[in-house]
């Protein structure tokens, strides 16, 4: 391979390539971070209250099942 082919190979993959946007940062990210880590609310998926709510349903209705339910832990 010569040098001519390098050149026209190099000037291919440059045109085939897209050039790659801003990736500059615009702001300092560890405030922001600092203020997420000192929030300190618990939020709960209310799925795990339907699954909360099923586990004691079916433990008050079916007593036999805390065994299984216990093995599952």
């Amino acid at each position: 391979m010569n040098h001519r082919d390098e050149n026209e190979i190099r000037r291919l993959l440059k045109d085939s390539i897209a050039p790659l946007p801003d990736t500059e940062l615009h702001r300092d990210l560890w405030p922001s971070m600092l203020r997420r880590l000192d929030q300190t609310s618990l939020r709960v998926p209310w799925w795990d209250w339907v699954l909360l709510g099923a586990t004691v349903a079916v433990i008050a209705f079916f007593p036999g099942m805390i065994p299984a339910l216990l093995y599952q832990l």
